[in-house]
């Protein structure tokens, strides 16, 4: 038996802590497995209208909707999945602190490719914060750390 994408959804809306709802919520609607004009059609429950509200297409990868989530409180923009010099950025914070988390494929080509573009965005004028998934998940307090300092000595302005 298959149950729709929606129905899980609003399982998963139910049943889990926010955040990680949220995280499926939208890797579902960036991996187009539903749209969000359609889900915003239907008669949700309290915890999904509140994770519909907040939910957008363009994260990428639970993690960056987790930083988008968590940085909230910052009341400075945060985007994720931003073009900048010819890549995507995992988040942008303000209009020059990057943030790029990095999973277990960022390896090889991949992270030589990285070290390029961190590069050229330092030209540029960006400041760049560099996360692994472990530090996102189990060093959080240390993470928040660093970018509310950045964001202190103002690396998020122009």
């Amino acid at each position: 038996m298959v149950d729709p994408v929606e129905n899980v959804l609003a399982h998963i809306a139910e049943c889990e802590p926010f955040e990680q709802a949220l995280a499926t919520w939208e890797s579902a609607l960036n991996r187009s497995l539903v749209k969000i004009e359609d889900l915003r059609g239907l008669p949700w429950r309290p915890a999904a209208r509140r994770v519909l509200a907040t939910a957008t297409p363009f994260s990428d990868a639970g993690l960056e909707t987790y930083l988008r989530e968590r940085l909230r409180w910052l009341r400075v923009p945060v985007r994720a999945q931003i073009w900048i010099a010819g890549h995507r950025v995992d988040a942008l914070i303000g209009s020059r602190l990057v943030i790029q988390i990095d999973g277990g494929h960022h390896v090889g080509a991949q992270r030589s490719e990285d070290i390029r573009h961190d590069a050229v965005l330092k030209l540029g004028g960006y400041h760049v914060i560099r996360v692994s998934y472990s530090q996102m998940m189990f060093e959080w307090p240390a993470v928040q750390d660093l970018i509310m300092r950045a964001v202190a000595q103002g690396m998020h302005e122009a």
